[in-house]
């Protein structure tokens, strides 16, 4: 089972979660996918993960998380002992966020929602200062990342799977190129299940 959470503002139509979601649906694996749409305050937004997931066993799960998404799969992965991947994963998000308090839209709509000071609180109830099992994360930064130093992570996920991708931006826009390492590290052989596939 994959779980993605997507980042600050963003939604289930983001590029690399569409990428995702359609190479699991050319697998004919979609049931294995999952990928809600985040409320803004990070307490529900993790109470909603966990509901989802509550039954997978956690050699079975792999959480995905884009920016703060990664923030939360980072704290889930501690919690559940599964495996996360972080796509230039926030660190630090409450400093970060502290200048999107108020009213803002989502990125792939119109859609208004309101980011409240009492999310900041909410956010440091989830902070991981050190990974526990380094082996069970994989970390893909970007240099070029222009919203979050791409240091940080290396510096946070030490001794983690690490995919340090010269240039590129916050979005990872180029992500098509990666969606294949990210699948094998959920244990998701691309190629041979493409090949079975053609075999039958």
């Amino acid at each position: 089972m994959i779980l993605y959470l997507h980042g600050f503002r963003s939604s289930p139509l983001s590029m690399k979660s569409r990428l995702l979601a359609e190479q699991m649906q050319a697998l004919g694996r979609t049931a294995e996918w999952l990928c809600p749409q985040l409320p803004a305050s990070p307490k529900l937004a993790i109470e909603l993960a966990r509901s989802l997931v509550q039954h997978v066993p956690p050699a079975e799960l792999t959480i995905i998380g884009s920016s703060l998404g990664g923030y939360y799969a980072t704290w889930l992965a501690e919690q559940l002992a599964c495996r996360a991947v972080l796509l230039n994963p926030a660190i630090v998000p409450l400093i970060d966020l502290e200048q999107h308090v108020g009213v803002t839209t989502e990125f792939h709509s119109d859609k208004p929602f309101e980011f409240k000071r009492e999310y900041i609180d909410e956010l440091r109830a989830f902070a991981v200062q050190h990974i526990t099992e380094p082996q069970r994360y994989f970390l893909i930064a970007a240099t070029g990342d222009e919203v979050l130093d791409y240091r940080d992570m290396v510096a946070h996920y030490r001794g983690a799977r690490q995919l340090v991708i010269d240039g590129s931006d916050h979005g990872i826009s180029e992500f098509a190129d990666y969606v294949a390492p990210v699948l094998a590290f959920c244990g998701i052989d691309i190629n041979s299940a493409m090949a079975e596939g053609a075999a039958r």
